[in-house]
C-alpha cells in the first residue's frame, strides 16, 4: 500500500512539472536584422507603398501555448518613408501622422487564434495618432534558430484620424490600407 502511493505521489510531482515545463516553453524574442514593416494603399488612383525602418518588436511566442503570447511593436512615425520626398512631408505633417505631436505608434497583442494550417491570428490594439482601436494582425510562423513572423492587417486610417481636411475623401486616398511584416527574430536576452 505504502508503495502504490509513493508511485501515486511521484507521478503527481512529474505530472506537475511536466505542466510547469511546458507552460514555460513560451520563448522571448526581439527583432533583428532584415525586418521589414511595409504599408501600402493608392492616391488618386496610383498605388503606392511606404515603410517604418525604424520600428521594433517584442514577442513572447510558443504556438503549443497561445494563451501566454504576446506582441509588442513600437513604430517611430517620422521615420516613415514612401522614397517620395512630397508624400513623406504630407505623411509625416499634422494631417497625417502628426509626427511632432504624435512620436510613435504602438501595437500590443495579447491574445492569439490558430487558423489551422500554420496560420495564426493576434487580436491587439492599435494605438495611432492618439487614438487606440482593435487590430488583427494574421501571420505565419516559421521556427528556426531565427524565427520569422509574416503577416498582414488592414488598418483603417479614418478610425485613427489619419488624413484630415481634404484628406479624408476616401476617392483621394482608400480608408483602409494595407500593412504587412516580416519579422525575423532572435532570442531575447
Amino acid at each position: 500500500m505504502h508503495e502504490s502511493r509513493l508511485r501515486v505521489l511521484s507521478s503527481l510531482v512529474l505530472a506537475g512539472g511536466l505542466s510547469m515545463a511546458t507552460t514555460a516553453m513560451a520563448a522571448d524574442y526581439i527583432q533583428a536584422a532584415g525586418s521589414s514593416l511595409v504599408f501600402a494603399g493608392s492616391y488618386q488612383g496610383q498605388a503606392f507603398t511606404g515603410r517604418f525602418p525604424g520600428f521594433s518588436t517584442r514577442l513572447t511566442f510558443d504556438p503549443a501555448q497561445l494563451a501566454t503570447s504576446r506582441l509588442d511593436v513600437t513604430i517611430p512615425l517620422a521615420s516613415a518613408t514612401t522614397a517620395n520626398k512630397d508624400y513623406d512631408e504630407q505623411l509625416r505633417g499634422d494631417a497625417f501622422f502628426d509626427a511632432r505631436k504624435y512620436a510613435q505608434a504602438h501595437y500590443v497583442a495579447t491574445k492569439f487564434r490558430s487558423l489551422g494550417g500554420g496560420r495564426y491570428a493576434a487580436d491587439g490594439t492599435l494605438t495611432l495618432h492618439g487614438i487606440s482601436k482593435p487590430v488583427t494582425l494574421t501571420f505565419t510562423w516559421a521556427a528556426g534558430a531565427q524565427p520569422v513572423l509574416s503577416g498582414k492587417a488592414t488598418v483603417r486610417r479614418l478610425d485613427f484620424g489619419v488624413g484630415s481636411g481634404d484628406w479624408a475623401d476616401t476617392s483621394l486616398i482608400p480608408d483602409a490600407i494595407a500593412v504587412s511584416t516580416k519579422v525575423v527574430l532572435q532570442a531575447a536576452k
